[in-house]
């Protein structure tokens, strides 16, 4: 069982960071692969980005990349979002969620929301013109 915790949204001007933390609790998160994903008003569920379980390879979705960054830390159980260079249209609530990957799998595996396992309550990102 993995219990994840989002914390750092907030309000910020077009142009600016923020960086986002996914909190998880067990002993077995590092056997977990991790994304984030966000939801702004009236659209669906949208991947942003994410790490594998031993930090070797990230994926991005091609809104975000050159401007956000995922990082773990998996003595601290925690996940990191970077976010630079807001836009207005990066406003949402963002989520983090934990996948049990299979042993082989593409990019393409992060992508679907339902290959994750659990996921966290949301923090909201508000980037204002």
């Amino acid at each position: 069982q993995v219990q994840l915790v989002e914390s750092g949204g907030g309000l910020v001007q077009a142009g600016g960071s923020l960086k986002l933390s996914c909190a998880a609790s067990g002993r077995t998160f590092r056997s977990y692969a991790v994304g984030w994903f966000r939801q702004g008003p009236g659209k669906e569920r949208e991947f942003v980005a994410a790490i594998s379980r031993s930090r070797s390879s990230t994926s991005y979705a091609d809104s975000v990349k050159g401007r956000f960054t995922i990082s773990r830390d998996n003595a601290k159980n925690t996940v990191y979002l970077q976010m630079n260079s807001l836009k207005p249209e990066d406003t949402a609530v963002y989520y983090c969620a934990a996948a049990d990957t299979p042993l082989y799998y593409t990019d393409s595996y992060y992508y679907n929301p339902r290959n994750y396992d659990y996921w966290g309550q949301g923090t909201q990102v508000t980037v204002s013109s």
